[in-house]
């Protein structure tokens, strides 16, 4: 079947064809081209930043109920269309039909979240030091604002970044990863539908090293909103220096899984199989590693393999529990760790291959894999997976694992499966952690707040605090005598 042009969306236009390159999609569960997306040419990109500035002080200008009418706009046509999105995420990206109706419903919960807030941005009036005069403070947009999504939820951190964007009255040009830019395309159709104006949402493609670049690095971008990995997050800390540009930026997370020897074994076993290999092990914050205490440990393994066992894995767009990953460079890079792990020692308990039979022939295919008698400086402990594959380690109580933790510089979330309620509140004030989920599989609230310590971001995403990164504070000292 020949593959589907889908175009780039900037200033209401539909581009395509212009920089004369083509980006090929591919599905991750059989290898098929189904679809293609011509790059944007840098003098599309500076026209869509041009087109944002254009645009953003009009869109600042209306009312916020009238900006957050269009975000309801947006959910309702997205509801309409829930099925057709679910499954061209399906084909995009490889996760299973459950999980991608989940990713449209979590897209829209995004939007009318920020839709909801608009009516609840509140600046302050404080005393003066003098008669006939008021200090205020108001909070403003920033102006042209950047969207950059990483491959894993191509269409919900569209929604968790144009929806706080746009309800504070900045515009965005959105780049969506360049493995999966079809879902970002097809969104634009919903963008031109409800009538957004001209320059307020535009959408580019193309690769980091060139059009990211571009519009980090521009003059005219004042905020860059980034979910990636930590080396690509650095990349963009330099482009945006020179202009001082503001930085929202969800970075790399190597989550630890800690079971103590007074956790409730099988929901700690349940919570660490769900949260590792959920959307086939590609969520930042997905459990990368257990760190289970020395007592309890056998045990909890073998009901863990047990567990996982159970998984599904085949076509996802059938009832399955586990579908392909999604790039075959990220497979084999999965691959060669878990060997090389096993070179060192570690034993490979279960998985560590793709899966047998003709349907798993063609595709990005990985059996859910553990590996036991895994050593902390390991590759399958110090990198990031991304990717279906479980280590265990080994550990001699809470302190262990604490220091264990506290080392790593890829701070974005950890768990904690104990019923000792004063380790959980140590871990509280000593675990050096954007997020803990303490007796708690993987989960997003939308009123949470998802952000990384150290090396795994800066500023963060949802909640009301997530919305306040796209607001600068503004002082007025007024006389009126």
């Amino acid at each position: 079947m020949k593959p589907k042009i889908y175009n780039c969306y900037i200033n209401g236009e539909w581009i395509n064809k212009s920089s004369g390159e083509k980006i090929e999609v591919e599905n991750p569960a059989n290898g098929d081209i189904f679809a293609e997306v011509y790059c944007s040419s840098l003098d599309e990109v500076q026209y869509a930043l041009e087109s944002a500035e254009k645009a953003q002080f009009a869109w600042q200008m209306l009312p916020v109920q009238q900006r957050a009418n269009y975000l309801y706009a947006i959910c309702e046509k997205l509801k309409e269309r829930k099925e057709h999105f679910a499954k061209l995420l399906v084909m995009e990206q490889g996760k299973t039909l459950v999980e991608a109706r989940y990713e449209v419903d979590d897209t829209i919960r995004y939007l009318s979240y920020s839709a909801e807030a608009g009516r609840r941005i509140q600046s302050a009036i404080f005393p003066s030091d003098l008669p006939n005069e008021q200090l205020s403070i108001h909070k403003v947009p920033y102006g042209v604002t950047v969207g950059l999504m990483a491959f894993n939820y191509p269409l919900a951190l569209i929604g968790r970044k144009i929806g706080p964007a746009l309800i504070t009255g900045n515009t965005m040009v959105i780049k969506p990863s360049e493995l999966t830019p079809v879902t970002a395309s097809e969104f634009c159709k919903i963008i031109e539908e409800v009538g957004l104006p001209k320059g307020v949402i535009s959408m580019v493609v193309g690769y980091g090293h060139d059009v990211g670049a571009h519009l980090v690095s521009n003059p005219l971008t004042r905020l860059v909103s980034m979910t990636g990995s930590t080396r690509a997050g650095q990349a963009i800390y330099k482009g945006a220096a020179d202009n001082v540009a503001g930085l929202v930026l969800e970075l790399g997370g190597k989550a630890p899984f800690i079971v103590l020897d007074d956790a409730e074994i099988d929901k700690a076993v349940e919570a660490a199989a769900i949260s590792r290999y959920a959307n086939c092990g590609q969520v930042c914050i997905c459990n990368e590693m257990v760190f289970v205490d020395d007592k309890i440990a056998d045990e909890f393994t073998e009901k863990l393999i047990k567990r996982v066992e159970k998984i599904r894995v085949g076509d996802p767009m059938t009832d399955v529990d586990m579908g392909p990953n999604l790039s075959s460079k990220g497979l084999e890079r999965i691959d060669s760790i878990v060997k090389e792990n096993v070179a060192q020692g570690a034993e490979l308990v279960m998985g560590g291959k793709r899966p047998d039979g003709a349907s798993f022939e063609k595709g990005n295919w990985y059996e859910p894999t553990i590996l036991t008698n895994v050593k902390p400086n390991q590759a399958a402990i110090q990198e990031e997976m991304f990717g279906p594959v479980l280590p265990i380690v080994k550990i001699k109580g809470y302190e262990e694992a604490k220091d264990l933790l506290n080392k790593r510089d890829d701070s974005l979330s950890a768990y904690l499966y104990t019923q000792n309620h004063r380790l959980i509140m140590r871990s509280i004030q000593e675990f050096q952690i954007g997020t803990i989920f303490i007796n708690k599989q993987i989960v997003g609230y939308i009123q949470g707040y998802h952000s990384g310590h150290k090396r795994s971001g800066i500023a963060g995403e949802d909640g009301i605090y997530g919305i306040e990164h796209y607001l600068q504070k503004r002082t007025i000292y007024m006389n009126y005598e």
